[in-house]
């Protein structure tokens, strides 16, 4: 089994990805303090694979998915983090809360070009600026979730309240639902 060099986020800024190292170092350093990175196979980025290579449990996966809505010709993007195994609800309280007639998963060349992330290790740390960042409550209850690093060759570590306090957030009840063990969340632009 490989195992996980963890360090301190702002020491391991070199393997994550430039937007996320540059928020990172953004962060209030009580808030930065919780947050710890570790490089990892990018082979076994997605959230079943990371948990079952590295031991890690699979309750502690969260998963960030873009999310595009439209109403008209505006196009409103956002990304909600979920446990992995929990299933994002979409089509109805992600719909209201964009405000939006049609809410979708963003298709992957929209979500990398717009984040600067890589496919599969999309994270809420480091997305752009007028994006807000849904957060299912029982992601905050969480002692410890793993995360993307922006790059799929890396994993962030924070308390899942740490994701409160990160910028443009809003914590949201019933964000998600339950869909047992394993979460099939459709197209996730990561935090798996």
């Amino acid at each position: 089994m490989p195992t996980l060099d963890r360090s301190p986020a702002l020491v391991a800024t070199g393997f994550l990805a430039i937007p996320v190292a540059q928020a990172l170092v953004a962060l209030p350093s009580d808030v930065l303090s919780t947050i710890q990175a570790a490089p990892i196979d990018p082979d076994l980025a997605d959230t079943a694979a990371f948990s079952e290579a590295y031991g890690y449990p699979l309750e502690g996966g969260a998963n960030c998915i873009v999310v595009a809505g439209k109403r008209g010709d505006d196009v409103r993007h956002a990304a909600c983090v979920v446990l992995a195994s929990t299933k994002l609800d979409v089509n109805r309280v992600v719909k209201k809360l964009l405000d939006v007639r049609k809410a979708s998963f963003a298709p992957m060349d929209d979500a990398v070009a717009l984040t600067g992330m890589e496919y599969g290790g999309i994270t809420p740390i480091g997305l752009p600026a007028d994006w807000p960042v849904f957060v299912d409550a029982r992601v905050l209850d969480a002692p410890e979730v793993v995360v993307g690093a922006g790059l799929r060759g890396a994993k962030v570590f924070l308390p899942g309240r740490t994701l409160a306090a990160l910028p443009n957030v809003t914590v949201v009840e019933g964000l998600a639902t339950d869909v047992g063990p394993v979460a099939d969340a459709g197209p996730v632009a990561d935090v798996d």
